[in-house]
């Protein structure tokens, strides 16, 4: 199955795809946040380092599977696949988008 993402998630899921952190970090606004495994990740800067850090740890694929509005955000079901704790799992990836950028991105099993 095909789902049609809007392109701010589009991007932030090929970017994190090519296991580019600054592409990824380009994604989200100056003041945007980033909720992931317990920690909060501020800014453009830390978002950087949450995902380089990530991608240097464990190797992993993400594939959305699933795309639907709730309470004013778009939440994207993807599958991970790796080499991570309790792999494979489905993951919901909760964006706020604003301005054509993710705003805010919450992840939660």
């Amino acid at each position: 199955m095909t789902i049609t993402l809007p392109e701010p998630i589009a991007t932030f899921f090929n970017a994190d795809k090519s296991r580019d952190a600054e592409r990824v970090a380009n994604c989200f606004l100056d003041t945007s946040f980033v909720k992931d495994e317990g920690h909060t990740y501020l800014g453009r800067d830390e978002i950087r380092q949450w995902i380089a850090a990530s991608s240097a740890k464990y190797s992993y694929t993400a594939t959305p599977i699933d795309i639907r509005q709730e309470g004013g955000r778009t939440v994207v079901t993807s599958h991970l696949t790796g080499n991570f704790p309790g792999s494979p799992v489905d993951l919901r990836y909760a964006f706020t988008l604003q301005d054509g950028l993710i705003a805010e991105l919450d992840i939660r099993l």
